[in-house]
């Protein structure tokens, strides 16, 4: 496998132009992401008839498709015959000088038209192509950890609920549990630092920096005496408002304040005074307005809430089906807990968490719409089957930001067909949770009095409106022949 891997390292060097016309090299699941100095250097036929090679995308980087297994050791190699680390900018990333040599006018015309095509194809690129494109870039490289770690949390999600709906009983239940747990915090309880050391990367920060910044949002180092105020309200901040969405921006503007004080701070003392200042800036624009706007906002959505689980229905359902995700992806799902932990005790259940949990079924049939639709995108379907049966658990972070919101318009019909599964929660009513659990198949164990038909037929109503949705209206060529991710 070794003397393979070599050889395909060194075939796709030799037709990219060489060691010396790459910049940058990453991979993710499935495709190296290559930085390319000089597009006309680039043998797309030559790449594309490589033994090995499944596929080739152009876009803002240059991506070869390898597979899964194969793309990790390829791309390490590469680096290491490049002498850098796996995402790290070649000092010397500039072409050496070559000897001249005489070609003719055909080969000149060619080459010209390449680069030109490529330079076209940048500037046009939409704004908002470039925002999906960014995002993709955090979170697909978090995608093996989603996965890993999410199907790990789903199994014990779903022995939680059994535990607490008295299915199952015992500390041996307990303590698998309590490890499984365990290992899927790893990874979701410190999601913002992770983001934020890969949104630093694709900003051209420092990734360390971009991971305190995401990190500082989990307010670790607050006094519960003496709490930060929220400018907005008064009130006392709480962790994680503004989720990874206000980490991305907040860590965007460290990006900016970084490369300027790089610009004017003496070299002399920049290792010591740029980061100092970076982080107090951009510490307390996070801590002070930042998080306290997504905060002041999640106060606007405790009335709104209020005020639609009041007209009930399958209005509300469809409401609330459909906006959960983005609260998600704001950090702003946290007030709903005080709600359902009310309903718990005045009713012996909450009737809102069923209702949020058809989120989740909009994005599962989503998720099985765009396999079947972008059956030639091979990076995306290998992701989908991984993220799936931990959606199907209710653990929705890896379809969200591994498929998804970096898609864009999936993410819409995905939270539309969400707002479906609602609405028939809503109608049919009568269904209620024991208790605060994750959603999916998991929660079914916790559906009081019997309430568990309703939510089946509720989530099936989910996975078809995702579907159905996201099928016709979700994708568009792009997507389809992985363009996107």
């Amino acid at each position: 496998m070794a003397d393979k891997v070599t050889k395909l390292a060194e075939e796709i060097y030799e037709y990219v132009g060489g060691v010396n016309n790459v910049n940058k090299i990453v991979n993710c699941m499935t495709r190296i992401r290559m930085g390319v100095i000089d597009d006309s250097k680039i043998d797309l036929d030559g790449l594309k008839a490589v033994d090995g090679v499944m596929g080739v995308v152009e876009d803002e980087t240059l991506q070869i498709v390898l597979g899964p297994g194969t793309v990790s050791k390829v791309a390490q190699k590469m680096a290491d015959m490049a002498g850098v680390e796996l995402g790290e900018e070649r000092p010397d990333g500039t072409p050496v000088e070559e000897t001249p040599t005489s070609s003719s006018g055909k080969e000149d015309v060619n080459a010209k038209a390449e680069e030109v095509h490529a330079e076209v194809k940048k500037k046009n690129q939409k704004p908002w192509s470039k925002v999906l494109k960014s995002i993709a870039n955090i979170f697909v490289p978090l995608i093996p950890a989603f996965v890993g770690a999410g199907i790990i949390g789903g199994i014990a999600s779903v022995l939680t609920n059994m535990l607490e709906a008295g299915t199952i009983s015992g500390d041996a239940w307990v303590n698998i549990v309590s490890v499984g747990s365990i290992i899927q915090s790893g990874v979701f309880t410190y999601l913002v630092i992770y983001v934020g050391i890969n949104a630093a990367r694709e900003f051209g920060a420092s990734p360390s920096l971009g991971g305190v910044i995401g990190g500082v949002t989990m307010l670790t180092g607050m006094s519960e005496d003496m709490p930060l105020p929220n400018i907005f309200t008064g009130e006392s901040l709480a962790e994680g408002q503004g989720g990874v969405i206000g980490v991305i921006i907040a860590v965007f503007l460290m990006a900016q304040v970084e490369k300027w004080l790089h610009k004017v701070v003496p070299d002399t003392v920049d290792i010591i005074v740029t980061p100092v200042l970076t982080l107090a800036a951009m510490g307390v624009v996070t801590i002070f307005f930042i998080m306290p706007l997504a905060g002041w906002i999640s106060d606007g959505l405790v009335g709104a809430i209020t005020w639609v689980l009041g007209v009930g229905g399958g209005f509300a359902g469809f409401v609330l089906g459909a906006l959960f995700l983005p609260m998600v992806m704001f950090g702003l799902h946290q007030i709903l807990t005080p709600i359902h932990l009310s309903l718990i005790e005045t009713y012996g259940s909450t009737s809102l968490l069923p209702i949020l949990a058809m989120a989740g079924a909009g994005q599962v049939g989503a998720a099985f719409a765009l396999w079947i639709r972008c059956r030639n995108n091979k990076k995306l379907t290998e992701m989908i089957k991984g993220a799936l049966p931990v959606g199907i658990l209710g653990i929705g972070e890896p379809l969200i930001y591994g498929v998804t919101l970096p898609l864009g318009r999936p993410f819409i019909t995905a939270c539309l067909g969400g707002g479906i599964g609602g609405a028939v929660v809503g109608l049919l009513g009568g269904v209620g949770s024991i208790s605060i659990g994750p959603s999916g198949l998991a929660l079914i164990p916790l559906i009081a009095e019997g309430g568990w038909f309703v939510y089946v037929i509720s989530l099936i109503a989910g996975y078809i409106g995702g579907f159905v949705l996201t099928y016709f209206f979700g994708t568009n060529e792009d997507i389809r022949e992985g363009r996107i991710i």
